[in-house]
């Protein structure tokens, strides 16, 4: 039986009270700080103030406890209130989604590795499908299916390059200014041979977008193009 579907167990006369929202609460704390590779029972037991095997009778496998954490950030996504259409929808839950994801840098590492089918997660899920099938290219379920697997392609790519270079910076010591100072003369070099046209005006001429700008610049883009397709 799905963890979701399982009733909690009885409660124990025991010093220290569970419940699958409080060891949820304390493995997300543990992933926060330490990343998956780092999250373990005794951790969280720790964490607890339990014994490791108390939380055993709560979830069988590291994957429900997974379950468990993913659907607890899908909760803080999902209080997303009701916006003015269904654009204004997919980009509040789209933004709440990265915001989200940078305080849970973990989460961005489960993004479609495997359908989430925890309440919450279905309720984002359902959100985002009613809103896009309100956009007026999207006409029947094939076009929802598609519109759906860009936008969530989109999203877990855009999420997990942005999480990766603020883990690179941070392991490394070295910001995107010291990068930039540290390869600039290279690069000048090799744009000064002419054989790089393209990418030289890319980074003499482009704009540079903080995050932010370019995550909210860059799923503008991506939401346009697979809901406003020309002769739609």
């Amino acid at each position: 039986m799905p963890v979701w579907e399982r009733p909690e167990p009885q409660p124990r006369a025991a010093p220290v009270p569970l419940n699958r929202a409080k060891i949820a609460a304390a493995a997300i704390r543990v992933a926060d700080e330490h990343g998956l590779d780092g999250l373990s029972v005794r951790k969280i037991a720790k964490e607890l103030g339990v014994g490791p095997m108390r939380l055993y009778d709560y979830v069988v496998n590291r994957s429900e406890l997974l379950d468990l954490m993913v659907d607890a950030v899908y909760a803080r996504i999902a209080e997303a209130g009701p916006q003015p259409g269904w654009r204004a929808t997919v980009l509040d839950i789209m933004h709440r989604t990265r915001a989200a994801a940078l305080d849970h840098e973990w989460f961005a590492d489960l993004l479609g590795a495997r359908p989430h089918l925890g309440p919450h997660a279905l309720a984002v899920g359902e959100a985002t499908a009613a809103a896009l099938s309100q956009a007026p290219a999207v006409r029947d379920i094939d076009d929802l299916q598609r519109t759906l697997g860009a936008l969530n392609a989109f999203l877990a790519g855009a999420l997990r390059r942005e999480i990766t270079e603020r883990r690179t910076a941070r392991a490394t010591g070295t910001d995107l200014s010291a990068w930039q100072a540290a390869h600039g003369p290279y690069l000048q070099r090799m744009l000064a041979t002419g054989r790089y046209p393209t990418v030289a005006r890319l980074v003499v001429d482009g704009a540079h977008l903080d995050a932010d700008e370019t995550f909210r610049h860059n799923l503008t883009t991506v939401l346009d193009g697979i809901t406003e397709r020309e002769g739609a």
